[in-house]
């Protein structure tokens, strides 16, 4: 059973090459020019998209067509390259072009995960009897996209991760000039409403106590896109240590989130070869 249908694994594999290096198939300096040949960047493609979905080990992953230690050498060279940041931009760039992003709502949620190995960016969760957790502080634009998300330990409290959150926003390029950040009770306080206000930005809060549907009506999108993620069980139970590779697999994700949207979105609008028969 394939981990992503076609109509999507193509479109994703499609760009993701062409962000890669161009490789000699053998080694140049091997004397004999005989050297083993290297191993498909495709197959290491789809390794990564098994252990993001099923949330495996390596060593479970790894088969005849590659070793564990050649999947972790290529994830780890393609983070120093950066391909996994610009993989998700070209997916954002393309989706504001087609779609449009909507920048003028802005929804800012945590969401707490296991992280039963420990690592640089997990905490003591104080949901889960102080094991160690995964607290991510996610932004989406008002139909659910992701647009960044900052990583810490499990037991920091949501408003702490605000402003390091918000401050993605200054990568999505011009902004309009009247923008919402939805946001939930944990924020209802003074402090957020001060740094709300330094950035020019209007909060629409839920408040303490009271109930939160009718105050919060737009925060509904980013509680989806955390469940969108955590449907990518690599990062529900995330036993990746190093922040780099755990913000990786956010940015190979949300691209998968993002193209999916476009997708679903375009097929009433737009036509192409790999169209699928039926709107996914």
């Amino acid at each position: 059973m394939p981990v992503l249908p076609s109509w999507l694994t193509e479109p994703l594999w499609e760009q993701f090459v062409v962000l890669l290096p161009v490789r000699p198939e053998f080694h140049p300096d091997h004397p004999l020019g005989c050297h083993r040949r290297r191993i498909s960047d495709r197959i290491i493609f789809d390794k990564l998209l098994q252990l993001l979905r099923f949330g495996c080990s390596y060593e479970a992953i790894a088969d005849t067509t590659c070793s564990a230690t050649t999947i972790r050498g290529r994830r780890d060279e393609w983070i120093r390259l950066g391909v996994f940041a610009e993989f998700k931009r070209i997916a954002l760039d393309s989706y504001d072009r087609i779609v449009g992003l909507v920048l003028d709502q802005i929804t800012v949620d945590g969401c707490i995960t296991k992280a039963p190995g420990g690592g640089e960016v997990a905490g003591r969760s104080p949901v889960d009897r102080g094991k160690q957790g995964l607290k991510r502080s996610g932004m989406t634009d008002g139909h659910g996209i992701p647009l960044g998300r900052v990583l810490a330990g499990a037991n920091r409290h949501d408003s702490q991760l605000l402003a390091p959150t918000l401050d993605l926003m200054d990568d999505l390029g011009p902004l309009p000039q009247d923008i919402t950040v939805h946001l939930d009770a944990g924020y209802d306080s003074d402090k957020t409403r001060a740094l709300l206000a330094e950035r020019g930005l209007r909060g629409r809060k839920a408040h303490k106590g009271e109930k939160a549907p009718i105050q919060a009506s737009q925060r509904w999108h980013v509680e989806r896109t955390h469940a969108w993620q955590n449907a990518f069980q690599g990062l529900a139970r995330c036993y990746e240590r190093q922040a780099s590779a755990i913000n990786a697999f956010f940015d190979l994700a949300d691209t998968i989130i993002t193209v999916r949207s476009l997708i679903r979105r375009a097929w009433t609008t737009h036509r192409w070869a790999e169209r699928p028969h039926r709107r996914p």
